[in-house]
């Protein structure tokens, strides 16, 4: 049986020195800021970036893996070791990296290398990667740790409260009176990811309000909470996300939580003050 290594990329919102105690490798897209290119939890940490978000005229921009960078890591794996190796990536509908990888995979050998969708972000990608690293450990071999993956890739649920409609503007999801007209009312959006995409679900009044609907929705869509873990990621606020999951473990029992701060590559989408809850639905 082969030997199997797991890749995955930074839109998973793990940190590096947990991929590093499973073994996992990673890839990195980057993050342009003042003519400045930043790998999200590489060369700088979510703490970092938020802080430089403080800055007035700061807009970030974010870029994928290139071919190269891809394709010479693949190319080392294969000369080097007998591995076969999966990669779990970020949303194809959010980024080009993922076809990118694909192309790399063509090019180096698409009999050992296994490029997968996650469809997802944040920690519903990075849930998916915990369990695959979790599999290969077990030693399963690499189709039934493909299987796993994609009951996960079909049941994940991702939902988030987005904290900034600035952020929203400048990424042209929103329009700039939307945004203006959203900021005095104190509109906090509730969206969600479906089939990769980030859409809509809901518009609420005030940050407690937006938690509590927040939870309804989750309850909504699956009733085995207690018994899984939850992903919990937060930007900036961690006061904010810790009140979250004591009203998940008050209302439904919750005691598995994997919690983690939102990098530069995906704040710099939704900006500070926003958390989202992943689980698997019925």
């Amino acid at each position: 049986m082969a030997k199997i290594t797991l890749y995955t990329d930074n839109g998973c919102d793990l940190d590096k020195e947990i991929l590093d105690g499973l073994g996992i490798r990673s890839f990195y897209m980057s993050t342009l800021i003042n003519g400045v290119t930043y790998q999200d939890r590489l060369s700088i940490s979510p703490s970092q970036f938020y802080g430089l978000l403080e800055e007035p005229g700061i807009i970030p921009t974010t870029s994928q893996v290139n071919l190269a960078d891809f394709h010479t890591e693949f190319s080392r794996v294969m000369r080097e070791t007998d591995d076969d190796v999966i990669y779990l990536a970020f949303s194809s509908e959010l980024s080009g990296t993922c076809q990118t990888a694909s192309i790399a995979r063509d090019l180096v050998n698409r009999e050992r290398i296994t490029v997968v969708d996650s469809r997802n972000a944040s920690l519903g990608q990075g849930l998916m990667v915990l369990q695959a690293a979790r599999a290969i450990a077990a030693g399963k071999e690499k189709q039934e740790v493909l299987r796993e993956i994609d009951g996960m890739i079909k049941r994940m649920e991702s939902i988030f409260i987005v904290g900034n409609l600035e952020m929203l503007k400048r990424g042209g999801r929103i329009n700039p009176a939307a945004a203006m007209i959203g900021d005095l009312l104190s509109i906090k959006p509730i969206l969600q990811i479906v089939d990769g995409k980030i859409e809509p679900l809901e518009r609420v009044h005030g940050i407690k309000k937006a938690k509590k609907r927040l939870l309804d929705i989750i309850e909504q869509r699956s009733s085995r909470l207690r018994e899984q873990p939850v992903g919990l990621a937060y930007s900036k606020d961690l006061e904010g996300a810790q009140q979250i999951r004591q009203m998940m473990e008050e209302r439904f029992g919750c005691q598995d939580f994997f919690v983690s701060e939102v990098g530069a590559l995906i704040g710099s989408h939704v900006g500070p003050g926003t958390y989202g809850l992943f689980f698997l639905r019925d």
